[in-house]
C-alpha cells in the first residue's frame, strides 16, 4: 500500500494537508478509503504538530513557505 501526501492551499498563514491510501494493481494505482485531511495554521503550536505529524519532505516544504516564525496568534481573550 502506498501513502501519498498532499499539500493544499499552502500560504503563509496555514496549509491543508491531505493523507490518501493507494494499492497497485497491474500498473494502475487505486485509491482505498476516504482520504484524510487535516488543517495547519502557522502558529506556535501549528508549527510543532507539523514537525511531529508530517514526514520530512512536507515538513520542509510547509516550513520554507511559512518562514522562521509563527504569523498566527492562537492566544484566547477572555
Amino acid at each position: 500500500m502506498i501513502e501519498k501526501i498532499t499539500l493544499d492551499m499552502l500560504n503563509e498563514n496555514s496549509v491543508s494537508v491531505k493523507k490518501q491510501q493507494y494499492i497497485n494493481h497491474e500498473g494502475m494505482e487505486y485509491p482505498i478509503g476516504q482520504p484524510h485531511r487535516r488543517a495547519y495554521v502557522n502558529s506556535v503550536r501549528g508549527r510543532q504538530e507539523v514537525e511531529t505529524e508530517l514526514p520530512e519532505q512536507q515538513r520542509n516544504a510547509i516550513l520554507s513557505v511559512w518562514g522562521g516564525k509563527p504569523t498566527v496568534d492562537e492566544s484566547t481573550v477572555e
